[in-house]
């Protein structure tokens, strides 16, 4: 405002409240600065030099938009979706499964991302930062979503450890598992029993890869080789995120991208195998009666809630790095569109492969089956009146052992069990569901070594498995280090390694000998329940305590377009809704399910179901409490006023921007005052706030925001103007008396 220039009066309401001239400037509309009178270094009435957002604040920030959508895509698509998916689509019904997992994602899936990234870019703040600034009380959101972190690092980066040794076994041919070893003794050379009993691929995986004892109670020692593979992981991850989004942020761009053209291959090469289109056939017919079944249904959202990695922190750091006004509504569709797509992809390769195992395990049962039957027919057990002419035992057909099987089981009704026939169905092979380790390093193993250049497929599918696994590491990792960073004042590269390396020594529980069964444990009980919770209380806390009409103003703010009216319905009821009920059904399934696993016996040479002793139990159920522990200890403290609110605790680059606004109010004349020494008059009308039209009411925006400039009374778009732009000197100012009405915020 020029320096001579009078300040007008206006009317104000009945009530009245104190403001500092820096709560004047809080509450101007971001987008509007530029034509207010009380803007530094623009005459009234004439329009200043345009000015940017600052984007040079001193925090960092991603080279481009490809390089930041690359870094969610690569921290959203992960094991998950070539493991998990894949086997709840054949669980729950094939395709119909495919119309529960739609409906939740746009319920439940694109609105809370769609929050998660909203919040992270306008507060420009980790998880602990930004629900520090959104509802102290909750505070401990943010450090809940660290513990989850790092509990799901700790067993993520094993598996990865595992994908480095089948990487590395894969440079031989022929490959390592696909012949069971000979045990020699003298001149007697025999088929390993154990091998013989299960399969080569599996008993390289228990064997030979894991060396697993048979319960969770038995340690047996460090695996040298996983500890080695564990360690090497840990290098990886450390280089990656050892400078922040710099050098994340390119790695992603191999990570993220080099997965999809693996998978392209896979499913051009599984489309020319036999067999293939029997497994994509079976994915895809319907079991329409399946989703009647609220299991489904809960799987269903559980299986968004994970692909799209909410809650983890994750997602809020990574857009805490974006320019203020990206547009983060477009970031979230597109992130949940290629995540959806993703997982149709890698289901496509899955069932192709298995459709292809399928019908080798079918034609091996059948030629043994064809043995059988041609030995009872030599030892006149059978008559050769009950084969048809026509058949020829050294290429027998799936049709014609089917006709074979279904005349002597009818002739031979009493004593057929005694015969010890297989069917030898091809749907029964395909439903053969397998999920998890069991898919990738015992199904899809297998499959390979039927595939001509065996070693290289194996390459190509493990180094898609590392950096599918890399790229959700990176942003665990980044969900970590991110809001401690922007908490406390701590050597970057240096913490960073730290985290490393105290992650590497826990992550040793993994590398025993009995180290699978803990990291089953972990991934059923220290993300599962931990994460619903978190997620709720973030669309709480800024649904119903922040208020969705402050929130939706919010984004109009900074996208500079007004969110579908329908944000605000999912927001505020839709998806509570469901999260409450997913968390109740997990609660019910947790109390009905007895807690075990699923533990190998050499022995038998397969899996049995044991219980968790009471000291694994306890572990078990630690975990949940550990991970929950900081909501209800920040709540407590912070309403005991036992801890700051964490208001003190800005970034660098808003304590900066603070300091200097209040140091220059400071020098200036302090004897002058805006409204001058009559305590009635008033400023000049600053722009008003669009009000955001929302259902039943229209009420103006609140002067509180999420921005954490606005919060602490300095206006964001002041550090925007450059050393070298031109200004009019400022008529020195105090802190002065202003009327305006405050009503809190209400929703209802």
């Amino acid at each position: 405002m020029p320096k001579n220039s009078k300040v007008t009066q206006r009317q104000q309401s009945n009530e009245h409240v104190t403001e500092s001239v820096a709560d004047l400037l809080a509450h101007e509309e971001p987008l509007d600065y530029q034509n207010s009178s009380l803007n530094v270094g623009g005459a009234a009435g004439k329009k200043p030099p345009q000015l940017e957002v600052p984007e040079n604040d001193g925090r960092p920030a991603w080279n481009s938009k490809l390089q930041y959508i690359l870094a969610q895509v690569g921290f959203s698509v992960g094991l998950g979706n070539v493991w998990r998916f894949p086997y709840l689509c054949q669980k729950n019904g094939g395709g119909a499964y495919l119309v529960p997992y739609f409906i939740l994602l746009l319920l439940i899936g694109i609105p809370l991302f769609f929050l998660e990234l909203a919040v992270g870019q306008k507060i420009r703040r980790g998880s602990i930062g930004v629900w520090n600034y959104v509802c102290p009380s909750l505070g401990g959101i943010g450090m809940s979503s660290l513990m989850v972190c790092g509990f799901v690092g700790l067993y993520y980066n094993v598996i990865i450890g595992w994908s480095i040794f089948y990487f590395f076994q894969s440079f031989q041919y022929p490959l390592p598992w696909s012949e069971c070893p000979i045990r020699r003794n003298g001149t007697l050379a025999i088929v390993e029993p154990e091998c013989d009993k299960s399969s080569a691929t599996t008993y390289f995986w228990y064997r030979q890869t894991l060396n697993t004892t048979s319960t969770i109670a038995e340690s047996g020692g460090l695996n040298i080789k996983m500890t080695l593979s564990l360690f090497v992981a840990w290098i990886i991850v450390c280089l990656a995120v050892i400078k922040g989004i710099a050098s994340s942020g390119k790695v992603m761009y191999f990570s993220s991208l080099f997965p999809y053209v693996v998978l392209l291959c896979f499913l051009v090469r599984g489309l020319m195998l036999k067999g293939s289109v029997d497994g994509i056939a079976h994915m895809f017919t319907p079991k329409l009666e399946k989703m009647l079944e609220p299991q489904v249904w809960r799987e269903a959202a559980t299986q968004v809630f994970f692909a799209l990695g909410l809650g983890f922190g994750g997602v809020i750091a990574f857009s805490s790095y974006n320019k203020i006004d990206n547009n983060c509504h477009f970031d979230a569709v597109l992130v949940s569109v290629i995540n959806f797509l993703t997982s149709i992809l890698a289901t496509l390769v899955v069932f192709a492969v298995l459709g292809f195992k399928a019908n080798i395990m079918n034609e091996k049962c059948i030629a043994e089956n064809s043995e059988k039957i041609l030995g009872f027919l030599n030892s006149n057990v059978l008559s050769h009146d009950l084969i048809p002419p026509h058949m020829n035992f050294s290429q027998l057909s799936t049709s014609d052992y089917a006709e074979i099987y279904g005349v002597i089981k009818t002739v031979k009704e009493d004593g057929f069990a005694q015969l010890g026939l297989e069917p030898c169905l091809l749907e029964d092979e395909l439903n053969k569901s397998v999920q998890g380790t069991g898919l990738a390093f015992i199904a899809f193993t297998e499959a390979m070594t039927h595939f001509p250049a065996s070693p290289f497929w194996s390459v190509m599918f493990f180094f898609m498995l590392i950096n599918l696994g890399l790229g959700s590491m990176i942003g665990t990792m980044t969900g970590i280090t991110t809001p401690v960073l922007d908490s406390y004042k701590v050597h970057k590269e240096l913490f960073t390694v730290c985290c490393c390396v105290v992650a590497f020594l826990c992550g040793l529980l993994f590398v025993q000998r009995s180290g699978n069964y803990f990291v089953t444990m972990f991934d059923d009980y220290s993300a599962g329940l931990p994460l619903t919770v978190v997620v709720i209380l973030e669309n709480v806390s800024v649904a119903w305590i922040y208020g969705t009409k402050r929130f939706m103003q919010d984004l109009e703010d900074m996208l500079g377009f007004r969110p579908c009216i329908i944000y605000f319905y999912l927001w505020k009821y839709v998806s509570p809704f469901c999260l409450i009920v997913l968390i109740s059904a997990t609660v019910i399934e947790m109390a009905i399910s007895p807690p075990g696993y699923n533990a190998w016996v050499e022995e038998l040479a397969q899996e049995r179901f044991e219980s968790y002793p009471p000291w694994a139990l306890a572990m078990c159920f630690s975990l949940i409490v550990v991970a929950m522990l900081p909501v209800p200890i920040v709540f407590i403290a912070r309403h005991f006023n036992l801890m700051s609110d964490g208001s003190n605790k800005l970034s660098v680059s808003y304590r900066k921007t603070m300091m200097k606004d209040i140091s220059n109010l400071e020098e200036q004349d302090e004897a002058r005052s805006i409204l001058g020494a009559k305590p009635g008059e008033a400023p000049s009308s600053a722009p008003a706030h669009k009000a955001y039209l929302t259902p039943g009411e229209i009420k103006p925006l609140d002067p509180n925001s999420l921005s954490p400039n606005i919060c602490y009374g300095t206006s964001y778009q002041n550090d925007a103007i450059s050393p070298t732009t031109p200004t009019t000197p400022v008529t020195p100012v105090t802190p002065v008396t202003i009327v305006t009405p405050v009503t809190p915020e209400s929703d209802s």
